[in-house]
């Protein structure tokens, strides 16, 4: 399949702004919080999400996973995404809203295709579908899923959820998943669909990004340097798959820090960390690399962090 440059401009006023600025948005945690000592409830995460609202992101995403069960450790536990992004997308007027991403192996294909477009209509098409092949083993087998051959299962269900997304309509049968005379009625408020974000850097989940999606999602990223290495691997995809790399969105997940606030604890190596100014800079570095989202993925938790984040948002669309 060649790329067209239709593929993202049906959804740009989504995606850009004046100077087609970076879309910024803040990740919710779902998972249990270590200095919190548990979960957030709804009312915390519903109220962090305004929040985020009021200070004038962009965007919020949110992970999928069912649990975390490191090695020798006790589970990490976790509310279930697609519920919590239903909920949200009532409880928010304004902001985007993807998930970061979904794994393919929790939802049948075309069921998600149909959830995707009811979860696009209850938003009012605030709606970014955000799906990769899935990695962490321990909450496969803990829910009974299969592990094996991922990136096949997810590259069959890629080719049913995408016409699902764009005609309504798919007939597919493979040898993980069918999906018949499949046709999605009543479809959401956009035509072609909500936009559909891969997330993978391997060599098939980078050719499957350039064939089908309309957003590829790097993670986890620090300033825009970082980038260079991810982005050099999806240019070669979208080579061999032929399709212009301009017609396909870049996204990325920026994991920040701000150290005086508190540690970030976690499993993720680097973390991007600086003043307002610096963070504001390295905001401004994205987006003259193209960048269409970032997703900031913040340490500590919290509504003070989330303040000092959105002076950095403030002094970068002021620049």
């Amino acid at each position: 399949m060649s790329g067209s440059s239709s593929l993202v401009t049906y959804h740009a006023s989504r995606i850009t702004h004046q100077r087609d600025i970076v879309n910024i948005g803040f990740v919710i945690l779902l998972a249990e919080i270590k200095t919190l000592g548990r979960a957030q409830n709804y009312a915390e995460i519903r109220e962090m999400a305004l929040a985020a609202e009021a200070l004038g992101f962009d965007s919020l995403w949110l992970y999928d996973h069912l649990l975390y069960r490191p090695e020798d450790q006790p589970t990490v536990g976790i509310w279930e995404c697609w519920t919590m992004l239903s909920a949200l997308a009532e409880a928010t007027q304004r902001v985007e809203l993807g998930s970061l991403v979904l794994c393919n192996a929790f939802r049948n294909p075309a069921i998600l295709a149909k959830m995707a477009h009811t979860i696009d209509e209850v938003s009012g098409g605030r709606f970014i579908l955000g799906i990769g092949a899935g990695w962490n083993k321990p909450e496969y087998d803990a829910f009974g899923l299969p592990f094996d051959h991922r990136v096949s299962r997810f590259e069959e269900a890629i080719q049913i959820i995408r016409p699902l997304l764009r005609e309504g309509r798919v007939d597919f049968s493979g040898a993980y998943y069918q999906a018949r005379d499949c046709e999605i009625a009543p479809r959401g408020p956009r035509p072609q669909g909500p936009p559909l974000m891969i997330a993978g850097d391997g060599p098939r989940m980078l050719g499957l990004a350039a064939q089908y999606a309309d957003l590829w999602n790097a993670a986890y990223m620090t300033g825009p340097g970082s980038l260079a290495e991810p982005r050099a691997k999806l240019a070669a995809a979208c080579a061999e798959a032929g399709r212009d790399p301009a017609t396909l969105g870049v996204t990325a997940l920026v994991a920040l820090n701000y150290p005086d606030l508190g540690e970030p604890g976690g499993s993720i190596a680097e973390w991007l960390s600086g003043s307002t100014e610096e963070i504001a800079e390295a905001m401004r570095g994205y987006e003259q690399l193209g960048v269409t989202h970032l997703m900031f993925h913040c340490a500590p938790y919290n509504l003070a962090v989330l303040e000092r984040l959105s002076q950095a948002l403030r002094a970068y669309r002021a620049s």
